[in-house]
């Protein structure tokens, strides 16, 4: 039988968990979906605290009023964010790659709405997206990224974080340089057989110029980029596992960078 009990510094403590899980729930992936029920997120939240709670150390504060107090809550709050948000990179590679599939296929007219990411997103982009959600939960890399978030308590307690503001710099630098070349791979295919087919239709266009090749390029592109998404769709696999080890060397990143070595 699990009992809890609470005094004020041990209540003061599972607060303290409860503002980095919960910020970590808001922005990591499948975690903060907007479709997902808020009394869920919450839910989840609180028990994922409470059992973390049992397993923290509870060490002094060290803090002096309500001030203190209020700054420690704000870097537990910095560092749940700063882990969710390298988990986020997943979901963020995969919309770029659809949208700039997508401007190149012509469906970036066709705008949908992204519960994920929360903003306007292309058809490809919404679709690959799910199906990286699927691989996700599939993969058991939802069970990863709540066991990093409860590992961080062994190199970041509470209150024990040490912020080395070059290192965070330098792993957002990463982030942002590996979101476009990753996205760019995944397009590639795609990229390179509109680009053919550009080629293709320039050199027709000079042949006969009668041809509208303006109205029969647009159904070409559309066939050509259905074609090769089906082809490519069993390499999907591999391009989420590519993804994931970048997810998982993002997070190390970002953890290396608010602890002292």
């Amino acid at each position: 039988m699990v009992n809890y009990s609470f005094s004020l510094i041990t209540f003061e403590y599972f607060l303290l968990i409860l503002v980095r899980i919960s910020c970590f729930v808001f922005v990591a992936p499948f975690f903060e979906m907007q479709n997902t029920p808020g009394k869920v997120k919450i839910g989840v939240s609180v028990f994922i605290s409470l059992l973390l709670f049992q397993l923290v150390p509870k060490e002094s504060l060290g803090y002096t009023g309500i001030v203190g107090y209020s700054i420690i809550v704000l870097k537990e709050g910095i560092t749940g964010l700063l882990i969710g948000f390298a988990a986020n990179i997943c979901n963020s590679i995969i919309l770029l790659a659809g949208n700039l599939m997508d401007m190149n296929l012509g469906f970036s007219m066709a705008q949908e709405y992204n519960p994920q990411m929360k903003t306007q997103a292309s058809v490809s982009a919404n679709l690959y997206s799910y199906l990286v959600l699927l691989l996700l939960v599939v993969t058991n890399m939802h069970h990863y990224l709540l066991r990093a978030v409860a590992d961080s308590y062994q190199l970041i307690p509470v209150n024990g974080q040490v912020f080395q503001w070059d290192h965070l710099l330098s792993g957002m630098i990463t982030y942002m340089i590996d979101l476009f070349v990753i996205a760019f791979r995944i397009i590639l295919p795609i990229f390179a057989c509109l680009m053919i087919l550009n080629c293709i239709l320039g050199i027709m266009a000079k042949v006969s110029p009668q041809m509208n090749m303006f109205a029969v390029g647009m159904q070409l592109k559309i066939l050509l980029g259905l074609l090769v998404m089906f082809i490519t769709i069993e390499l999907f696999i591999n391009v989420s596992d590519f993804i994931f080890d970048e997810m998982k060397r993002t997070i190390v990143s970002m953890i290396k960078g608010m602890y002292e070595s």
